[in-house]
């Protein structure tokens, strides 16, 4: 039992680690690639590597299916490029500190959808304090506001449709199918949903558009050439996307789902650690009161999960 929850904790303490790093390598990436490039790119290479994973065909009826579109659509195409737009618009740490209220705008959802009761007291009061918490992040910094309410605003949306993505998820985890293989599909309806917007980004021509396509033979060739795009894009696809799942289902297995899921309050401290090293972000007093007030409405709201 106790090696059993060693090795829980080192899967979980892995994946947490990883992705609190996604948003600064995305960041990164932003500067050589429009936010859905880098979003294609990494669920193709993630959806490659699951089938590297587990190559077993998933075979569902078209109602179950709905429900893996409804998840590639909200969780994957929506969530992810709001999520990278707004890392555009505003710094990593911002983005990564407001969409941890993802478990939040799960409840909510929750609660309206399924009729499930997460509105308590303490869950109310955690709520109030994490949105508190992120004013004082948007509004980083005492004497020069680094108000971007465009990213901020962006980043929150993510975190709503998450919550959906989440309630699509939790009917589909009823079904009784292999983890891998199941958001293998959720991936896939995921690209599918991407090339519209693919689509777009060729026909409009602008280079500076979140959605722009690039196919510049110079700018092609500058920016592929460069191995640090391609460590990131790998990264993000296969360490990220395709690896961590697969590790953050051994830790959920070994330690338990609400255990496993206390960690991921932790991931903005790495996001914010990496992005001063990494960027050169820097966070200010009040940006520092503003995460700690949204982690501890995170915590406060998940009070009566976390003591069961």
């Amino acid at each position: 039992m106790k090696s059993k929850t060693i090795v829980g904790l080192v899967f979980a303490v892995f994946t947490i680690f990883i992705w609190g790093i996604t948003f600064v390598s995305t960041k990164y990436l932003l500067r050589s690639f429009s936010a859905l490039e880098i979003l294609l790119a990494r669920f193709i290479f993630a959806y490659i590597g699951l089938w590297v994973l587990r190559p077993r065909i998933l075979h569902v009826s078209w109602k179950e299916e709905l429900l893996f579109i409804c998840a590639g659509l909200s969780g994957v195409t929506v969530y992810q490029f709001m999520e990278n737009v707004a890392i555009s618009f505003t710094s990593a740490s911002n983005v990564s500190i407001i969409v941890s209220i993802c478990p939040i705008f799960t409840a909510i959802i929750a609660q309206i959808v399924l009729k499930e009761k997460h509105l308590t007291i303490p869950f109310v009061l955690g709520f109030v304090l994490a949105i508190v918490g992120i004013a004082f992040v948007s509004f980083n910094g005492a004497v020069v506001l680094h108000l971007n309410p465009k990213g901020d605003l962006l980043a929150l949306a993510a975190a709503v449709s998450w919550g959906f993505y989440s309630l699509f998820v939790s009917k589909i985890n009823l079904l009784g199918l292999d983890s891998i293989v199941a958001t293998r599909r959720i991936f896939f309806w995921a690209v599918f949903f991407m090339i519209p917007l693919a689509v777009y980004g060729i026909l409009q021509g602008n280079p500076d558009s979140s959605t722009a396509m690039t196919f510049d033979a110079v700018i092609n060739a500058d920016r592929w050439k460069n191995p640090l795009n391609w460590l990131n894009l790998l990264f993000l696809g296969w360490g990220a996307s395709a690896f961590c799942f697969a590790a953050w289902n051994i830790a959920c297995d070994r330690l338990g789902t609400v255990r496993a899921t206390a960690g991921i309050y932790l991931i903005p401290v790495v996001t914010i650690v990496f992005a001063f090293f990494a960027l050169g972000e820097r966070i200010s007093l009040m940006g520092g009161i503003g995460a700690a007030l949204t982690i501890a409405g995170l915590f406060l709201s998940e009070q009566k999960k976390l003591s069961r």
